[in-house]
């Protein structure tokens, strides 16, 4: 824990973990998850989360926001994981993880098209030439006009 100062009916508030700590506690003897930059111990909740212990521990010492917001999560669920707030995530730590869960994932089609065209062609075509230079041939579909080169 980096800091600490227990206020009113917060006392998890100023309790900043490193995401480092956090991945620590990835196993059922102790279990916390990062929902929206708050640290929660759910270690205790295992047997009774609707959802199955499973859910939880495959989330276990990493950032389960997306994963929880996905489920839609009643008000009441909202309210009760309140209770297993332990700190929160450093806000230096913080800044990095929203700016990674906000990035894109390259689609597995264009990485299949890459390797088919160097394959092909013998080029090479990054992530980089293909996103931001538009004088790249376009993939090769059935039925286009270049089927019959081939």
């Amino acid at each position: 824990m980096v800091g600490s100062s227990e206020t009113g009916k917060e006392p998890w508030r100023g309790r900043y973990y490193r995401l480092e700590e956090v991945q620590k506690h990835n196993n059922s003897q102790s279990t916390w998850i990062i929902i929206h930059n708050r640290i929660y111990d759910v270690t205790k909740f295992l047997d009774e989360h609707p959802g199955g212990e499973e859910v939880l521990r495959e989330q276990a010492g990493g950032d389960a926001t997306e994963n929880f917001e996905d489920v839609g999560h009643s008000t009441d669920a909202r309210t009760l994981s309140e209770s297993f707030i332990v700190g929160e995530l450093h806000p230096v730590e913080a800044a990095s993880v929203s700016v990674c869960s906000t990035l894109l994932p390259i689609p597995a089609s264009f990485l299949l098209i890459s390797c088919v065209f160097y394959l092909a062609f013998g080029v090479k075509i990054t992530v980089l030439s293909s996103l931001f230079h538009s004088k790249m041939p376009n993939p090769i579909c059935l039925g286009s006009s270049l089927d019959k080169y081939y």
